[in-house]
């Protein structure tokens, strides 16, 4: 069959792009990066990390995927022409959440033994800052201007606004119990915190760091204890947030206006983390207990198809 003829049947069954983006999923069991070709919508290739490989980022010039290989206490480089590690950084030990700030060129790790964010320049590979959190930092999430970087304690349950000029901690938000991502909003006024045992969203104003709204989930039929929120993502336009809610193996979609919520998308088990694709047509999720990860097209609110990767899928991000 010619490419193009084969391409456009995909397109007819599964809703699927003609163009390809390619995701990259850390498999935390397997110590791999899955590559999956979301053309063909299906896993193509397998690079060999770290152990323990968890939060992964794309670089600002979408070059080379960055990976938290968590027991090795350091961050690998990936080159994507050749898919092959290239280099650390030094992350701090036992990292685990990652984020790129493009305004600055720094990567921003999570320290859970440290209770520190470490800050590194991505063009020297130098270590820049550690700066003190809470107990067991986690999420991260840098706002749309640069300025801003959250980050989330497990333990101590809050949300630290870190002024990226200065490296300082300016503003500490308590949230709802174990609260494990963050996520600015694309118009950069809101952040949204994920509490995993409190079972909730916490909507913060970035300027005042008021507590805005309380965002609370609820399955018919399954208990509250299934319902564990973690990854956040937004709809390019900023009318929905899609939250992970773990072993409920369903992503919340929520009005982000009212903070209601539109509807559950069921997906695969323990779903953890989600990324968009360039476009914002599909949303990912890392399905942690079915090795897979769901595609979600975003426009229409459906799950159109499921990917097996490697085993216990943790992170993913998506190029082109």
């Amino acid at each position: 069959m010619r490419p193009l003829l084969a391409a456009l049947l995909l397109t007819a069954l599964t809703g699927a792009p003609a163009h390809a983006f390619t995701a990259y999923v850390s498999n935390e069991k397997d110590n791999s990066i899955s590559v999956v070709d979301l053309g063909q919508m299906r896993t193509t290739a397998t690079i060999k990390v770290g152990q323990r490989p968890r939060g992964i980022g794309l670089s600002p010039d979408g070059s080379r995927i960055i990976v938290c290989v968590s027991d090795d206490d350091t961050a690998q480089v990936i080159d994507i022409a050749s898919r092959r590690v290239v280099g650390t950084l030094p992350s701090g030990d036992d990292p685990e959440v990652l984020a790129i700030n493009p305004a600055n060129n720094r990567v921003y790790f999570s320290n859970e033994n440290d209770k520190a964010v470490s800050v590194v320049d991505l063009a020297s590979g130098k270590s820049l800052a550690s700066i003190p959190t809470g107990v067991e930092p986690e999420g991260l999430a840098v706002s749309p201007d640069g300025a801003l970087v959250v980050n989330t304690t497990e333990t101590t349950g809050m949300a630290h606004f870190i002024d990226t000029a200065t490296n300082k901690v300016i503003a500490n938000v308590k949230v709802d119990a174990r609260p494990r991502g963050a996520a600015f909003s694309p118009d950069g006024r809101e952040v949204w915190v994920s509490a995993e045992l409190g079972r909730s969203v916490t909507v913060i104003d970035t300027a005042s760091h008021a507590i805005k709204r309380v965002i609370h989930f609820a399955v018919q039929a399954l208990h509250d204890e299934a319902i564990q929120p973690v990854g956040i993502r937004f709809s390019p336009d900023g009318k929905h947030g899609f939250v992970a809610l773990g072993p409920a193996n369903r992503v919340a979609v929520v009005n982000a206006a009212s903070g209601e919520v539109e509807t559950y998308l069921l997906v695969g088990q323990r779903v953890w983390q989600m990324g968009l694709t360039p476009d914002g047509a599909f949303l990912l999720t890392t399905n942690g207990m079915t090795n897979d990860i769901s595609v979600i097209d975003v426009a229409a609110l459906k799950v159109i198809k499921s990917i097996q990767v490697g085993r216990q899928p943790w992170g993913v991000v998506v190029g082109p």
